[in-house]
């Protein structure tokens, strides 16, 4: 699914996108890089302030993949677009095993979670 035209990009001082503000009545809700809602529906200024908070962080975190034989692999994010989500296995850093690497759709599907629960500022 690509990005609705009708959602706001939503940058930091140095221009790099930190994810969209979707409109939704006269109010609006943050979404983030992987598609995710991350506020219910607040003014602008509670928008812009959730984006300050949350930063972009989270996709330095460990997630969990869901494979089609119904085992989770640990993963890392490793690109994001506003098409697409690319993932490799979490082999900390090793040389020595074989690179596993997936892309899935955008938004985030459900078969792709955070090793931890997402943090709620």
């Amino acid at each position: 699914m690509p990005v609705p035209a009708t959602w706001i990009e939503h940058r930091r001082a140095d221009r790099e996108l930190v994810g969209w503000i979707r409109p939704e009545g006269d109010d609006f809700v943050v979404v983030d890089l992987l598609g995710r809602e991350r506020t219910d529906a607040v003014d602008w200024l509670t928008a812009e302030e959730r984006f300050d908070s949350l930063g972009i962080g989270y996709l330095a975190d460990a997630y969990e993949l869901l494979l089609d034989d119904g085992t989770w692999l640990r993963v890392r994010i490793t690109e994001v677009s506003s098409e697409t989500i690319r993932v490799k296995r979490d082999d900390w850093g090793a040389i020595d095993i074989p690179l596993l690497e997936y892309t899935l759709p955008f938004p985030m599907p459900p078969r792709l979670r955070p090793l931890f629960p997402l943090h709620t500022n």
